[in-house]
């Protein structure tokens, strides 16, 4: 029996139904649509600046070389949601198998996990630029850098490795609807009809774990950061500082504070409804938003933009 819970989990049924987004608006085409046109814009957003960085030798440095690893993520986060929901409402099927949930759970445990421990990989990154801008090439080497993406990747993943087996080993015995767009762990949790209180204790204290460290972490390099901005002479180095650290925080903010509630806040707190709205934020809006924030406020991205788009118009008029 143990070997075939994962399939059949203690019922005749191994599939689950995802009642998501669409079953809960008035306008579900419109909303399919919108919902479209943000994973498209996700995908070109995040794939630009990543092409931006590879080409520009002007960004290889440390800070764009965080913000390409933050890009593939986002790239990843979206396309692990977003497409089956895209085509179970085209298709007009709602459900998902037990290992395709329990995939999906892994994969975006795994890359907001990554996402987590890269954010505040990013906060030192501009703590030290700041604060020790003469040692700043000793100190952020590409072995440093390396280093820390390598372990913001494995982190998450430890996050996939130990939360996912255990959730989709309970038995199942009520209604097999998900009452989410996605296999989120509290949605699926739910269905179970055994006793989760201890699991739920040990995934907080997961989540706090986890996010104790990055927190810590940001938080420290943004107080020296703030002091060192304070008493900065030049007005020009004060704005672009702390333009650079405003993007970052804006991130910081949305992403963090989804998890916050998704996964620390008490059960009173929750309702199908709102968890489905506070995931829009962190898995389709964050994507979205990421490549917006890093381009728009950024100089150096907006000028390797326009010089790319220079070089496509002069090609295209000496073809001409």
């Amino acid at each position: 029996m143990e070997n075939n819970t994962w399939v059949n989990n203690h019922t005749g049924r191994s599939d689950f139904d995802l009642v998501g987004l669409f079953s809960q608006s008035k306008h579900p085409a419109l909303l399919c649509v919108v919902i479209l046109v943000d994973f498209l814009m996700a995908l070109s957003g995040n794939i630009i600046l990543i092409l931006l960085i590879y080409f520009d030798a002007h960004l290889h440095n440390p800070m764009y070389f965080f913000i390409t690893q933050l890009s593939l993520m986002d790239v990843m986060y979206i396309s692990v949601t977003v497409p089956k929901m895209l085509m179970d409402q085209v298709m007009g099927v709602n459900k998902i198998s037990a290992p395709e949930c329990g995939m999906q759970m892994f994969l975006y445990l795994t890359l907001g996990g990554s996402e987590f421990f890269l954010l505040a990989a990013m906060a030192y990154d501009r703590y030290v630029a700041i604060c020790h801008p003469l040692r700043y090439p000793i100190l952020m080497n590409n072995r440093v850098c390396l280093l820390l993406v390598s372990s913001s990747w494995f982190l998450g993943s430890v996050d996939g490795f130990m939360i996912t087996p255990i959730t989709m080993t309970f038995p199942f015995c009520r209604s097999r609807e998900i009452y989410h767009f996605f296999c989120e762990v509290p949605a699926v949790m739910k269905l179970s009809c055994s006793d989760t209180s201890l699991y739920e204790t040990f995934m907080y204290l997961c989540c706090v774990i986890s996010l104790l460290f990055p927190v810590t972490v940001i938080s420290s390099s943004y107080s020296f950061i703030l002091f060192t901005i304070h008493r900065m002479k030049s007005a020009e180095g004060q704005k672009k500082a702390f333009a650079t650290c405003s993007s970052h925080m804006t991130v910081v903010v949305l992403f963090y504070g989804a998890a916050v509630y998704t996964y620390m806040l008490p059960n009173t707190y929750h309702t199908p409804e709102k968890d489905m709205i506070v995931s829009v934020f962190y898995t389709i809006l964050t994507p979205v938003l990421n490549p917006l924030i890093y381009s728009l406020r950024n100089k150096d991205v907006t000028r390797a933009l326009k010089k790319m788009l220079n070089v496509k118009s002069v090609s295209q008029e000496s073809i001409k």
